[in-house]
């Protein structure tokens, strides 16, 4: 028997999820402020966790720390190589309350960094500090999207284990607000164009500077109301976006230039997992064969998994 996934609704949780996306920025940004940086961006990106979405491991100075957003517990949790923890509830606080308690706590374990206070990827940012706007933190919204997460990485991860090639992992995008996972073929790729709100374009530049082709999911916006389910090749091969591909409910998305698939589509399926790797399948096959990718190198020979033989 599946197990259920669960209901999202981007018009119940929009609230919720700005605020979560806010936070994520703010975090991200604290990130970036301690790693030496890496292709793609890989660096920044939040991780997928039973427990919420983790930073993993950033070094200060003479010790190490580690971020956490608990949404079992539903507090933010900062922990230290010195075995220190402190932490704050995420109820009834707004972005700028977030940003001033999680610095704060920063300070009291002598952890002195600055970040650029402003969100990305967003027309009209408001700096973090001055954010009273987003204040919405909604226990039932929280919980659903954390354990979709934790059922799209499954599949994503199954999806993953049939590519040989240079691959991301899976990751959570704090820019975008997206879990997503890409492959490559190892081939240069046209300059991107930039243009990216609250980015360098060089930034851009670097992280499409080779053939790829990127999955994911994200919650929705005002310009898709909808969680969903996301495939697109840069550059995009000629053909791509008029061929059909599965399952019945995915569709060509003109103004993001990629595949969606909805989020309800997979939710309400007899089978989620059958019917997200039916689409995570068919985008990505459709776009390597019209981008000419070199597939036997790529990708897996059919065959028995070596991860299921016995030990």
């Amino acid at each position: 028997m599946q197990q259920q996934w669960p209901v999202l609704s981007y018009q119940k949780g929009k609230d919720t999820f700005e605020t979560l996306h806010m936070w994520t920025q703010i975090v991200g940004k604290i990130k970036l402020a301690t790693l030496p940086w890496i292709n793609h961006s890989w660096h920044i990106t939040l991780h997928i966790v039973p427990s919420g979405l983790t930073t993993q491991i950033m070094p200060y100075k003479d010790q190490h720390f580690q971020i956490d957003f608990d949404f079992i517990d539903h507090h933010l949790k900062i922990t230290t190589s010195k075995g220190e923890l402190k932490k704050f509830d995420l109820h009834g606080i707004s972005v700028a309350d977030f940003y001033h308690n999680i610095f704060g706590l920063l300070k009291e374990l002598k952890i002195d960094l600055i970040i650029r206070p402003v969100p990305v990827e967003l027309e009209n940012p408001i700096p973090f500090e001055k954010d009273h706007v987003h204040k919405t933190y909604d226990d039932e919204h929280v919980i659903a999207f954390h354990k979709a997460l934790l059922s799209i990485q499954n599949v994503f991860m199954n999806f993953r284990s049939e590519f040989k090639g240079k691959c991301s992992p899976i990751h959570f995008f704090w820019g975008s607000f997206d879990l997503a996972l890409s492959f490559f073929s190892g081939r240069r790729a046209p300059q991107h164009p930039g243009g990216i709100p609250g980015l360098p374009d060089w930034v851009a530049e670097e992280a499409y500077c080779r053939e790829v082709s990127s999955c994911g999911f994200w919650t929705g916006s005002e310009d898709l109301t909808e969680p969903a389910f996301y495939c697109y090749l840069y550059p995009e091969p000629e053909g791509y976006k008029s061929t059909k591909v599965k399952p019945q409910e995915a569709y060509y998305n003109t103004t993001f230039r990629e595949f969606i698939l909805p989020y309800s589509a997979v939710q309400q399926s007899s089978n989620p997992e059958e019917k997200l790797l039916e689409f995570l399948n068919s985008t990505y096959h459709t776009g390597a064969n019209l981008a000419k990718w070199d597939r036997e190198l790529l990708e897996v020979e059919y065959g028995p998994n070596p991860n299921n033989s016995s030990q």
